[in-house]
């Protein structure tokens, strides 16, 4: 791959047009077929209410299988379809390796409707982007780009230019950075393809698809593994700069090969999101402290219900994520203590935010009350000797500039900082709580580090270190002669 470069007198080599790839394949190839399918398609989406959003996530699969969901998609742009000029539009690479995001030199790409002209002056404009670079090979048999353009030029009958880029390995700050150059204003708008999970049962499908739906909606780009969706990276470089913007985002539909057309041993996911300007999402809006408020007693409930469920049945009880509050649907990290006689019976958590919270809480609340391998499992016995208590974990921030173990010391904030502390595969945390039995900054970094396996003077430059907050949420004490 060489740096992007306008095809020209220079650039002898480089095509004029990039022919369909796929048509006949994921999309009919006669273009009076093709159009009424699309017309059919786009006729049937849900009608958008408010503004055109300024991007979407869309499926790329054959159109008899993510064709009905990608048209919702489109129609959510219709009512911007006057003012639209340009399309900025990435997805995965599926056929060729790429480092970055690699573009076209072609001057425009083909479908049976006619061609699309590329937008050379704005990929020019990031040529000087160190992750851009120009691969016709990637493009040349992709479908992930390819299959969008009819939508698009069914909903934009006047035209359009388009910037095309095939994701292949970079981070989301990379692919951010470009979006960013390209955002232009309510002439341009950002089209994200990605497919969700690949080649698994309809209800395990479903439920890894629901958790990814969950970490989208929460902007939450980490939280996406590589088998949740192909395009995983191009979404996660819309998602971070869609935090930094204040975004707001909404859910278009969410499916799989299983319902449109297919066998449900072995489907596809699907998922499609709108993004708008200017609306922060309800889970931005609440914190864990505002969760912990106002959902307190429920989880608390949860977390009894988990053990008494377990206690009855011997099986941990399963979790209906969709029915729970859009902020309990969102990644969360939790922790679970329960303790009997004020001793400690058992505690187990996350550190980091990898699943919906109200999934991530069931999980640690079976798991500290069965599964923790410093206590045996509790039984019907002592069920009444029972208290539990729930810690909502902020993200963790890295401490930086730690030279020696004595910077770190001393960016301690007692009382109020839970710690993770990591050195290669060694790691541990103390939650805030921990500070009420060690108050002595170094003492307590000298026992997290004998609870990561290290000794307690041990400090080395790979160590390193992450703070965060936690909103705790316990039951109140009866007062002396009981309660009811």
């Amino acid at each position: 791959m060489t740096q992007l470069r306008a095809p020209d007198s220079e650039n002898p080599d480089a095509p004029s047009i990039r022919p369909a790839a796929v048509a006949g394949m994921f999309y009919p190839k006669e273009p009076t077929a093709l159009a009424a399918m699309l017309d059919r398609m786009l006729a049937e989406a849900p009608a958008p209410t408010g503004p055109a959003p300024k991007a979407i996530i869309a499926p790329h699969a054959g159109y008899v299988y993510s064709g009905a969901l990608a048209a919702a998609a489109y129609k959510r742009l219709q009512p911007a379809a006057g003012e639209i000029e340009r399309i900025v539009l990435l997805g995965p690479c599926h056929r060729v390796s790429v480092e970055g995001l690699a573009t076209s030199s072609a001057r425009a790409w083909e479908t049976p409707l006619g061609p699309v002209p590329l937008a050379r002056a704005q990929l020019d404009a990031v040529a000087a982007l160190p992750q851009v670079t120009v691969s016709d090979p990637a493009h040349a048999q992709e479908h992930s780009l390819e299959v969008h353009l009819p939508f698009l030029q069914r909903l934009l009958p006047k035209g359009f230019t388009l910037a095309p880029f095939a994701v292949g390995r970079a981070d989301a700050a990379a692919v951010a950075a470009v979006l960013e150059a390209l955002w232009g204003g309510p002439e341009t708008r950002i089209v994200i393809s990605s497919d969700l999970s690949h080649y698994l049962d309809y209800e395990t499908a479903r439920d890894l698809d629901g958790r990814t739906a969950a970490a989208i909606e929460a902007l939450d780009w980490r939280s996406i593994g590589r088998e949740q969706a192909c395009g995983r990276v191009p979404v996660s470089g819309l998602l971070d700069l869609a935090r930094r913007r204040g975004m707001g985002i909404e859910r278009v539909g969410l499916c799989s090969s299983g319902d449109t057309k297919g066998p449900k041993d072995r489907v596809v996911g699907y998922g499609a999101w709108a993004l708008s300007d200017g609306a922060a999402t309800p889970t931005e809006t609440k914190t864990m402290a505002e969760i912990g408020r106002t959902q307190g007693v429920r989880l608390l409930n949860i977390v009894d219900a988990v053990i008494d469920r377990t206690l009855e049945t011997g099986k941990a009880p399963a979790v209906d994520v969709a029915s729970f509050a859009p902020e309990l649907r969102a990644p969360g990290a939790t922790f679970v203590t329960v303790e009997k006689g004020g001793r400690l019976r058992g505690c187990i958590g996350s550190l980091e935010a990898h699943r919906p919270l109200i999934e991530d809480l069931v999980k640690n609340a079976h798991a500290a009350a069965f599964k923790d391998p410093r206590f045996p499992p509790v039984t019907k016995a002592e069920r009444g000797a029972l208290s539990c208590s729930i810690s909502l974990l902020s993200p963790a921030a890295e401490i930086t500039g730690l030279e020696k173990e004595a910077d770190l010391i001393a960016a301690l904030r007692p009382g109020r900082d839970g710690l993770i502390i990591q050195d290669g595969r060694r790691r541990a945390t103390f939650l805030p709580q921990v500070w009420e039995q060690i108050p002595e900054p170094a003492q307590f970094l000298a026992q997290l580090k004998r609870k990561a396996g290290l000794a307690p003077d041990h400090w080395s430059p790979t160590m390193k270190a992450w703070r965060y907050s936690v909103t705790k949420i316990a039951r109140r004490a009866a007062p002396e002669g009981g309660a009811s």
